[in-house]
C-alpha cells in the first residue's frame, strides 16, 4: 500500500510537471511564433486603458447606451400612459356627462380585471424584450466602435510606424499619407514638412563641417609643411626660420579668426536668450572708427535706430559687413554706411564699390565658406562673413536683402524690428 501511494504521489508530481512543462512551451511558442506574437500584442492592446482604440470605443458604446436608454424609457412612459388611458375607460362612460346603458356589475368589473391583466402582461413583456434587445444593441454597438475606431486610427498607426523606422539614415522617406484632405492627411503632411525640414537641416550640416574641416586643413597642411621645411633645412640661418615663424605666427592667427567666426555662427544659430534695445547707429559709428579704410572712401550717415536684440551680436553683424565692403572693394573705391528707421522697422545698411557680382551668385555669397573668388586665399577670408550675417539676422528675426549693384558691388540692407514694442505700455 505504501508502494502504490508513493507511485501515485511520484506519478502526481511527475504529470503537474508535465503541465508546466507544457503550459511554459506553449507561451513560448506563442511569444516567439508570428501569430502568437501577434495575438499578444493584440491582446495587451485592447487591454491597455492607454490606448486611444479603446477609449473610443468605449465613448462610442456608452453614448449608444446613453441614448438607448432613453428612447427605452420614453417608449415605456408612452405605453405606460397610453394602458392608464385605457384603464380609466369605463362601460358605464363613452364620453364625460353622456351616460350609455350598462350591462350587468359583474360583467363590467370582469372586463376591466381582464385588461388590466392584459395590460400588466403587454408591459412586462414589452419591458423585458426591450432590456433583452438594449443588451443586445449595446454589445454590438462597442464591437462596431472598436472596429469603426480601429479603422479611423489605422492611419495614425501606419504614421506612428514609418516615424519610428525613420532615422538620420533614412531620412529622405516621408509618410505620403494617401487619401481626402481631412486632419489626418493634414498631420501628416505636417511631418512630412518637418522631416523635409530635418533633412535639409542635416545635409548643411554635413556639408558646413566639410567645409569647415577643409578650411582647417589647409592651413594645418600649410604649418606641417613649414614646420618640415625648417627641421630638413640643416643651413637654415636666424633671418630664414625667424621669416618661417613669422609666417606660421600669421597662419596661427588666420586659424584663430576662422575658429572665432565658427562660434559667433553656432552662437547666432543659437537663438537668442534676451533682448534688450540696441542703438544701430553708436554701434556702427564704434565700427567704422576702428576699421583701417585705406585708400577707400568710407563715407557714414548713421541716424538713430533702436533695435531689439543683442548688442554685441548686432555690432559683429555691422562689422562683418563693413569688413566684407572693404575687403571686396576696388582701389579708390568707396563703401557707404547708413543707420535710421523706415517703415517701422531699425535699418543698418552697407553698400560698396568693387567687382561685378552676377545676380545669380549673390544668394550663394549668403552660405558659409562661399567665396565670389575661391582662389583668393592671401587676405585670410574664409567666406564665413556674410552667412554670419544672415544667422546674426535671422536670430533677430531681422529682414536681410542683398543686391549686386550694376557698376559693381553689393548692397545688402538689414531691418531689425523696433525696441518701441520692449517698452512697458501706459
Amino acid at each position: 500500500m505504501r508502494l502504490r501511494n508513493r507511485e501515485d504521489s511520484r506519478n502526481s508530481r511527475q504529470s503537474r510537471s508535465n503541465v508546466a512543462v507544457c503550459q511554459l512551451r506553449a507561451q513560448t511558442e506563442c511569444r516567439y511564433s508570428p501569430y502568437g506574437g501577434e495575438m499578444l500584442e493584440s491582446l495587451r492592446f485592447i487591454t491597455s486603458p492607454q490606448t486611444v482604440r479603446l477609449r473610443l470605443t468605449l465613448l462610442y458604446g456608452l453614448l449608444f447606451a446613453a441614448s438607448g436608454a432613453v428612447l427605452l424609457t420614453i417608449t415605456f412612459l408612452l405605453v405606460w400612459n397610453s394602458r392608464r388611458n385605457t384603464a380609466s375607460l369605463r362601460y358605464g362612460t363613452l364620453e364625460p356627462g353622456r351616460q350609455v346603458p350598462t350591462p350587468a356589475l359583474s360583467l363590467a368589473e370582469q372586463a376591466r380585471e381582464y385588461v388590466q391583466r392584459q395590460n400588466e402582461a403587454l408591459i412586462q413583456d414589452l419591458l423585458i424584450q426591450s432590456v433583452i434587445a438594449f443588451a443586445i444593441m449595446t454589445i454590438t454597438s462597442f464591437a462596431i466602435g472598436w472596429l469603426i475606431s480601429g479603422r479611423i486610427l489605422r492611419p495614425l498607426r501606419t504614421m506612428n510606424d514609418t516615424i519610428r523606422r525613420i532615422s538620420a539614415r533614412n531620412i529622405h522617406e516621408r509618410l505620403a499619407l494617401r487619401g481626402p484632405h481631412d486632419e489626418l492627411r493634414n498631420l501628416a503632411d505636417t511631418v512630412d514638412g518637418l522631416l523635409g525640414r530635418l533633412h535639409a537641416a542635416l545635409d548643411a550640416r554635413k556639408h558646413f563641417v566639410a567645409n569647415a574641416a577643409h578650411e582647417l586643413r589647409t592651413p594645418l597642411t600649410v604649418e606641417h609643411a613649414l614646420l618640415e621645411e625648417a627641421m630638413l633645412d640643416t643651413g637654415a640661418d636666424a633671418d630664414s626660420l625667424r621669416s618661417t615663424m613669422g609666417r606660421l605666427l600669421a597662419i596661427s592667427e588666420q586659424q584663430g579668426r576662422l575658429l572665432e567666426s565658427l562660434l559667433t555662427l553656432a552662437e547666432s544659430e543659437g537663438g537668442l536668450a534676451h533682448r534688450q534695445p540696441v542703438d544701430l547707429a553708436a554701434g556702427a559709428d564704434r565700427v567704422v572708427s576702428a576699421t583701417p579704410a585705406g585708400d577707400l572712401r568710407l563715407q557714414s550717415a548713421l541716424s538713430p535706430a533702436l533695435a531689439s536684440g543683442d548688442p554685441a551680436l548686432i555690432e559683429r553683424l555691422v562689422a562683418n559687413l563693413v569688413d566684407n565692403a572693404v575687403r571686396y572693394n576696388m582701389p579708390g573705391g568707396r563703401v557707404e554706411v547708413v543707420t535710421g528707421i523706415m517703415d517701422g522697422w531699425a535699418v543698418v545698411s552697407v553698400l560698396n564699390t568693387g567687382p561685378v557680382i552676377p545676380p545669380d551668385q549673390v544668394a550663394r555669397l549668403l552660405e558659409p565658406f562661399q567665396r565670389l573668388d575661391r582662389t583668393v586665399r592671401s587676405n585670410g577670408h574664409h567666406g564665413l562673413g556674410l552667412s554670419i550675417v544672415r544667422a546674426i539676422a535671422a536670430a533677430h528675426d531681422a529682414l536681410l536683402s542683398a543686391q549686386a549693384r550694376p557698376d559693381g558691388g553689393l548692397s545688402v540692407r538689414v531691418a531689425f524690428p523696433l525696441a518701441i514694442s520692449l517698452a512697458p505700455q501706459d
